[in-house]
């Protein structure tokens, strides 16, 4: 990963980004990501960490390059003053598809984390091929969570998550009641069946 991120950083912004600390560990809703601060540091220096996730390693090469640039992407916007997300950094804006399309990745939208869904394009598995980085990573963490969502960072799951209580409304008074599981339920003043919502 150390090795991808010199070649990326040449290849995609001659060389301006800083160095990090290239970390794999669990992270098995996201494929990877970024800390908004220098939280290593060794003989005065401080350092970002970008996060690639251990749970995660099993995908084609490409895609795991695909994320390690797309972390890039946020470094080369946050010490240019770039605000290429919001909503605690889940957001992701235009700005952001902007700089990661000028890098050769593929950035498709979802509805809850904006421009972040991400492959990578033709140009980019050409470039990574042509300098020895096409090779497959054998392992990977095994988790029992659930299937990865894109937090901070990227890729396919555009649908919300569900929360752990229901909605039910009586619609002939307007009374609400919240229940931990799906259930049959008529409102008490109404004698009517309240509905999910």
């Amino acid at each position: 990963m150390e090795t991808a991120f010199k070649i990326l950083n040449q290849k995609y912004f001659s060389d301006s980004l800083p160095d990090v600390v290239i970390t794999i560990q669990s992270s098995p809703k996201s494929y990877g990501y970024i800390t908004t601060q220098k939280v290593w540091k060794d003989n005065g220096n401080n350092y970002y960490e970008i996060n690639i996730s251990a749970e995660h390693l099993s995908r084609p090469i490409e895609n795991v390059l695909a994320t390690l640039m797309h972390e890039m992407v946020h470094l080369y916007c946050m010490i240019n003053g770039i605000a290429d997300t919001s909503k605690n950094g889940r957001y992701h804006n235009k700005r952001f598809q902007a700089e990661a399309q000028k890098r050769d990745l593929k950035i498709e939208y979802a509805q809850y984390i904006g421009y972040s869904i991400t492959s990578p394009t033709e140009s980019f598995i050409g470039m990574i091929r042509k300098h020895g980085l096409l090779a497959n990573i054998d392992r990977c963490r095994v988790s029992g969570d659930a299937p990865p969502s894109p937090v901070g960072g990227n890729d396919d799951d555009t649908k919300k998550k569900k929360g752990s209580t229901r909605k039910y409304v009586c619609k002939s008074c307007g009374i609400s009641v919240r229940a931990t599981k799906d259930v049959n339920i008529i409102c008490g003043d109404c004698m009517c069946p309240m509905e999910k919502v």
